[in-house]
């Protein structure tokens, strides 16, 4: 499984079909289905979020060892931080977070609307988006990923959306992506969004669209979104992307604060 994208350094400009393709008019719910507001103080609710454990690397030979300590991952004034700390764990001398939805919260099409305030330094690189929960279509990427929002400290204010599958994916160059930078993404908190339907893929930050990605109608090759995925928030440190100019020691504490997640329903045609 691989965490986030670890792709290269941004590809090109915003999607767009080869062939004109009919979209419906989707709408969705105004009430989210599923929301957090992080008003309670402690660890992250349990009937909400689980947690990724361990130093693996996470398939893009990541540095940190992901938690589910108060330390790495606590709500507190409204707000939930994710913190990357310079300690020893297991194989590992960083810990971090990475908390998921998974089994607890689970997603076919809707809107997802993230409040995020990120961390910056050379090294950092948090990420909030989402993975497949069954794999019906096989292991990644070919269940798919979507990425509602990457950043690496490297490339300050420097904000990407992308989706993966087997057909478009980076380590082939071919996966679907838009850049935009954005100022302010580790002073101030900025919505993340991304707007999913049987149709198309639309992520916007600031309610601006700036990434958009099309069903072709040619399968699960190309479109193997139309099976249930999770959300995922975490704080990675190196790696394949985030390290690909080296971690400087000085950013620890590294903290990605997130102010709520809210997920609204598809109103079904």
């Amino acid at each position: 499984m691989i965490a986030c994208s670890g792709k290269k350094d941004p590809v090109g400009p915003m999607y767009l079909p080869t062939q004109p393709i009919v979209l419906k008019d989707w709408k969705f719910e105004t009430k989210p289905s599923f929301a957090e507001e992080f008003d309670y103080t402690g660890k992250p609710d349990p009937a909400k979020w689980g947690y990724d454990v361990g130093g693996s690397g996470w398939g893009n030979n990541e540095l940190e060892y992901y938690t589910d300590n108060l330390s790495n991952a606590g709500v507190a004034n409204g707000k939930l931080t994710i913190t990357a700390r310079k300690e020893e764990i297991g194989n590992r001398n960083i810990t971090s977070a990475r908390l998921v939805t998974k089994n607890k919260a689970d997603f076919l099409y809707g809107r997802f609307e993230i409040s995020a305030k990120l961390p910056s330094g050379k090294g950092t690189w948090p990420a909030i988006w989402m993975l497949p929960t069954d794999w019906v279509y096989g292991g990644w990427p070919q269940s798919g990923e979507i990425d509602i929002m990457e950043h690496v400290g490297y490339e300050q204010d420097v904000v990407h959306i992308t989706t993966h599958c087997e057909a478009y994916y980076f380590k082939i160059n071919t996966q679907k992506t838009s850049t935009k930078k954005i100022d302010g993404v580790s002073t101030a908190f900025h919505k993340y969004r991304v707007d999913w339907t049987p149709d198309a893929i639309r992520g916007f930050i600031d309610d601006q669209m700036i990434f958009e990605t099309f069903n072709e109608n040619k399968g699960p090759k190309y479109w193997p979104f139309d099976k249930r995925f999770h959300i995922l928030l975490n704080l990675a440190i190196g790696g394949d992307w985030g390290g690909a100019k080296g971690v400087d020691d000085n950013i620890f504490p590294a903290s990605m604060e997130v102010d709520y997640v809210r997920v609204y329903k598809l109103i079904e045609q």
